[in-house]
């Protein structure tokens, strides 16, 4: 079997999926920030930061929501959420100190958890606004995909768990990139905008990848709910 990476064909028909073309404007509009805002790299990569958070809350709602259809589960979720909280929330508090550090050129600030959130949410007048966004759309896929599609059936609390860390390595990589483009050419808009298409196309392997299981879900179960063609 040929391995594919982004087929076209694929791409094309994930993005027939409203909440996957929602997604994709939502990942866009980084750019809109960047022209129209003047963003540069700080609030750039704060935004990413917060989206960890929003997503690693999103992850503990669907360990719980794995319980639905199981009983064994539950008793999985119980203890595996206080220890993601736990790993999760370290890896992000670092990685926020990082890119702290990294794009704002500061020695890191107070060393708690708070004042890196409100560090980031600072960055930027607009800043909430783009939060929220991702927010809503967090809150779509936990809704149609999770609850509605049932794909809560077909995970576990183990599963979800996992899901979030190659989005943080994904950001770590891009920024890395970024930067690497922004001091050899001495153009930060360029880097900006490297971090971003990164991000663009690993939002595009998540759609592609969303469409797989829907697809591997219909093949198991035909009658699924809410799936479509």
């Amino acid at each position: 079997m040929k391995a594919r990476f982004l087929d076209p064909s694929e791409v094309a028909r994930a993005y027939r999926d409203p909440l996957s073309l929602v997604s994709l404007a939502v990942d866009l509009v980084p750019v809109i920030a960047v022209f129209a805002f003047g963003w540069g790299a700080t609030p750039l990569v704060a935004l990413y930061w917060l989206e960890n958070l929003v997503i690693g809350a999103f992850t503990i709602l669907r360990m719980i929501g794995t319980a639905l259809d199981s009983f064994f589960s539950l008793a999985m979720a119980l203890f595996m959420v206080p220890f993601f909280f736990f790993h999760y929330g370290m890896f992000c508090f670092v990685h926020g100190i990082f890119i702290r550090a990294f794009a704002a050129g500061e020695d890191g600030g107070a060393l708690e958890p708070v004042s890196l959130v409100h560090w980031a949410l600072g960055t930027a007048p607009e800043m909430l606004w783009f939060v929220a966004a991702i927010i809503v759309v967090s809150a779509l896929y936990y809704a149609f995909d999770f609850l509605w599609r049932g794909e809560y059936k077909a995970s576990n609390p183990q599963q979800e768990m996992f899901s979030p860390y190659g989005r943080i390595v994904t950001l770590h990589i891009a920024i890395l990139l970024g930067a690497g483009v922004a001091f050899s050419l001495n153009e930060p808009l360029a880097g900006v905008l490297l971090l971003i298409f990164i991000r663009v196309v690993f939002g595009m392997f998540q759609a592609v990848q969303r469409h797989r299981k829907r697809d591997a879900r219909m093949e198991a179960s035909p009658s699924v709910v809410g799936d479509d063609a």
